[in-house]
Parts: structure tokens; C-alpha cells; sequence
């Protein structure tokens, strides 16, 4: 390997591809050189967002997990705020949120949650990060480790890297179990073993998982597991910001030398840019499969650059519009796909923000009796049947009391009793409807009569909870 003794800093640089590929792993998994640099600190900050998903099942609200999955009792608790299976589109609508997000980001500046905020990128990053404090920081060290015979400092190097590792997976998948089941009641558990059988599979799959392709498989899952990397193309256009190489300032390649001539590129094919890319990426090669936009080669050449005494940006984030054909991109309001998807983001938020003001603390439905429609009674009265079911939303029993209002001369059967309905539970029960007399304001539609009516359920411990469901009495 050169040394170049010429340069203010010590460069190293690359004799032959086959040195590169030493030093950086190729044809095992690929060991990406750290360096400093704006990106790398975005990274690392970006990276720390996913603390939420360890911590976030400890947060509590009102003595309760904050944020809770409840699939037995198929309820979803977020602070004050309790889901059922009928406010799933809520839900839909976050998700929806979300993927749009992801799409609407990627056509503008290509995949930067595959670089900054995907797990796997993260946890290897993490995992990476771990192996080359007990093996080596740099892919030179950890090839010498490699090679090296085994010893009892090599063994414990080893060991503990594992150790680590799985201490990892394991956290991982038990924090994916707390936020389906609250997290102080999960560990009381695990310590007495007396978790269920599902949390135990649940736990051990994200365990493995998690340690085989964070600390084996790696850059492997981008490209052969990850459907994302895929699709990636179809969201891009002229005007996406890439990182990029600037071919027409770099060519022809030639190596550092204080006296070069005036028609050599700018680039001196040190290698560093691959080198330091996680996925083994020559960007110099164009936009390929594997670059995950993370802007590392980017820190890396402006290292370089800023060493020969060059201005920065021979590699960038730029569009293929800017480099290829010298015009400015277009602004995000003249881009019609970047249109199309902040309209459904706003769309998303909005049903969101409609769903959450509006929310009500029960769901009360009332279904008519269609088999039959009506029976007459040998008193002449005409008899209607309904099934009324409420769903109780808050945390609170309820003390229910129905009602009937709308129509005249009636008994009704079935509604006496208080009803005491608790936390996350529906009671449904039949009521019997009977009216003597006809009212000539009814609406008549072929041989049947419809009247309409309003049932009303109210809590006597709260008047403010009540529940109104506008229902039919039909008579011939």
C-alpha cells in the first residue's frame, strides 16, 4: 500500500482492487471504514430515534402503559385514548400516512430511510459499530484479527462481541413484546417464568433474527431481502437528489501527485468513497442497487478533497437533471408526482385529526329484526324486535339506561334494568317494541308503514356519556 508522504495529512490509498478488497472484506460480509463527518452525525443522530423503541413501553399515563397493543382484548391504548376494532380506519389512515411519507421522500431525495432510519440499517450500523471495538476500527485491523491464530485475548475479543450481540437481539425482541403486553408486568414474568408460550417464540424469533442479520447477513438483506430496494426506482425521476459523482470533474482518474497535469480529473482513485459505504457501493459507477443514499461517500470525499487542496463536492447529492444535463431541478410545487402525494398526505392527516377530535367513548348500534319485519298481536298492536349493543370505550364501568323517544303510545319490553357494562366489553340485549295506534304522519312505502324513532343510552354516573342511534318502527 502507498504512502503518500506529499499530502499535509497522510492519505492512504489503494495499489490494486485486490488491496481494496482486503481491506473492506469483499467476499465475506463488507467492513465499512468510520469517518467523521456531517452525514456520519446526521446518521448518528437519526439513529437515535429508535430509542423510542425501547423506552416507549415504560411510559406511563393515568398508572397505565402509555402505548399499548392489546390483541387479546383486541384493544389499542394510546395515553387517554382507547382503539377498538371499529376505529381500525383511524388507524388505516396512519399507516397510509406513512407509506405516503416514505414514497414522497424517496422521489426527492431517494432512499434516506433505508440510510438513516430503517432498522436494519441501524442495527447494523450498531452491530458493526461493537465488532470493530473488539476486533479492529478499521478493515485492515479487522483483517489482521482475523488471520491472526487464536489466543485467550482472541477468544475473549470474540466472546464478548457475541455476548453483546445477542444481549441486543435479546432486548430487541423483548421490547417488541412490551408493546403488546405492559412492559413491568412482561419482565416480572420472564424473571419468574411464567411468560407465555407465544411471548417465549415471539422473543426467541426477533432474538435470532436480530443477530443474524445485524451481525452476519448485513448489506445481504438490502439487496436480496429487502423489497424496498427494489421498488426504489419505480419513486425516483430526474429531479430526485442522489448522491452523486460529478464525472465530468473526476475523469480521467489519476493518483495524488502535487504536479499533475491540467487535463487529469479531480478524482485520485483513493477508494476511500467505497470503502466507507455500507453496502460496498462504488458511486463512481452511477446509482445502483445497493447505494442507500446514507451520504457516507459524500464525507468521505470531501475528506479527500479538502486534503489536496480541492473544493469539496466531487461526489454530492444532486440530481440526475443538474449533473447529466447542466439545468436546475425543479422546484417541489412544479413536481407533479410530489403534488399528487402531498395531497393524500393531507388527506391522511386529515381523517386522522377528524378521527381523534371526533372520537366518542362508546359505539352504539341498534339492529331491526328483518325476519320478521313486524308482528301483529292478537290485541291488534303491532310488535317490532331489536337487538341494541353498546361498546363501553372508556376504562370505567358504565351504568347504562336506555330510552325511547319518537313515537306514541308504546310499550317497550326488555329496557327496565340498568345495564353494568365494563371496560372494553359490549352487552347486547333484545327489546320488544309495541304500539296500539297509527300516526297519520307516517311515512308509507308500499303496504308498510316506517316510523322513525331515537333510542338513547345514557350513563347515570356521567351524564356527559350518551349514545343516540336514529331507528325505524315499521307497521302495515
Amino acid at each position: 500500500m502507498t504512502k503518500l508522504v506529499d499530502i499535509p495529512v497522510k492519505v492512504e490509498l489503494y495499489d490494486s482492487l485486490s488491496e481494496w478488497e482486503v481491506d473492506t472484506g469483499k467476499g465475506d460480509n463488507i467492513i465499512a471504514r468510520r469517518m467523521k463527518g456531517r452525514f456520519r452525525n446526521i446518521k448518528n443522530m437519526t439513529m437515535s430515534v429508535w430509542s423510542i423503541y425501547f423506552l416507549g413501553p415504560y411510559l406511563r399515563w393515568n398508572g397505565e402503559q402509555a402505548i399499548l397493543l392489546d390483541i387479546p382484548n383486541q384493544q389499542f391504548h394510546l395515553f387517554s385514548a382507547t382503539l377498538f376494532p371499529q376505529d381500525i380506519w383511524v388507524l388505516s389512515l396512519a399507516l397510509l400516512f406513512l407509506a405516503i411519507m416514505l414514497a414522497a421522500v424517496t422521489s426527492v431525495a431517494g432512499r434516506v430511510f433505508c440510510g438513516y432510519f430503517c432498522f436494519q440499517t441501524v442495527w447494523t450500523d450498531v452491530f458493526s459499530y461493537i465488532e470493530g471495538k473488539f476486533e479492529g476500527n478499521t478493515p485492515q485491523k479487522s483483517h489482521k484479527f482475523k488471520i491472526a491464530p487464536w489466543s485467550v485475548n482472541k477468544l475473549v475479543r470474540k466472546l464478548s462481541k457475541h455476548g453483546l450481540w445477542l444481549l441486543i437481539a435479546v432486548l430487541t425482541g423483548i421490547s417488541f413484546a412490551a408493546w403488546f403486553i405492559d412492559a413491568f408486568t412482561l419482565w416480572q414474568q420472564i424473571f419468574t417464568f411464567t411468560v407465555s408460550k407465544a411471548v417465549w417464540i415471539t422473543v426467541s424469533i426477533f432474538t435470532f433474527f436480530t443477530y443474524w442479520f445485524a451481525g452476519f447477513m448485513r448489506e445481504q438483506v438490502c439487496f436480496w431481502l429487502c423489497p424496498y430496494a427494489r421498488l426504489q426506482s419505480v419513486m425516483y425521476d430526474q429531479d430526485t437528489l442522489l448522491p452523486a459523482y460529478d464525472a465530468e470533474r473526476g475523469e480521467p482518474r489519476t493518483k495524488y501527485s502535487e504536479k499533475s497535469a491540467e487535463n487529469k480529473g479531480a478524482c485520485i482513485d483513493c477508494n476511500l468513497c467505497v470503502a466507507v459505504c455500507p453496502t460496498g457501493v462504488d458511486i463512481r459507477k452511477g446509482q445502483q442497487e445497493g447505494c442507500i443514499t446514507c451520504g457516507l461517500c459524500i464525507d468521505a470525499c470531501d475528506t479527500i478533497m479538502d486534503k489536496i487542496n480541492q473544493p469539496k463536492g466531487l461526489i454530492r447529492y444532486s440530481s440526475y437533471k443538474e449533473l447529466y444535463k447542466g439545468k436546475a431541478a425543479l422546484s417541489l410545487l412544479k413536481r407533479p408526482r410530489v403534488i399528487v402525494y402531498s395531497f393524500i398526505l393531507l388527506l391522511s392527516l386529515a381523517g386522522i385529526i377528524y378521527g381523534f377530535s371526533h372520537f366518542s367513548l362508546t359505539e352504539f348500534k341498534v339492529v331491526h329484526e328483518r325476519q320478521p319485519l313486524f308482528v301483529t298481536m292478537s290485541d291488534g298492536s303491532i310488535q317490532n324486535k331489536y337487538t341494541l349493543k353498546l361498546l363501553n370505550k372508556t376504562k370505567q364501568t358504565l351504568a347504562i339506561k336506555y330510552s325511547i323517544s319518537g313515537l306514541s303510545n308504546i310499550t317497550a319490553i326488555g329496557i327496565e334494568d340498568i345495564l353494568q357494562i365494563k371496560p372494553g366489553k359490549i352487552v347486547p340485549i333484545t327489546v320488544f317494541i309495541r304500539q296500539k295506534e297509527s300516526n297519520k304522519e307516517d311515512i308509507s312505502e308500499g303496504n308498510m308503514k316506517i316510523k322513525q324513532f331515537q333510542f338513547t343510552a345514557t350513563d347515570l354516573n356521567n351524564s356527559s356519556i350518551k349514545a343516540e342511534y336514529s331507528a325505524i318502527f315499521i307497521t302495515p
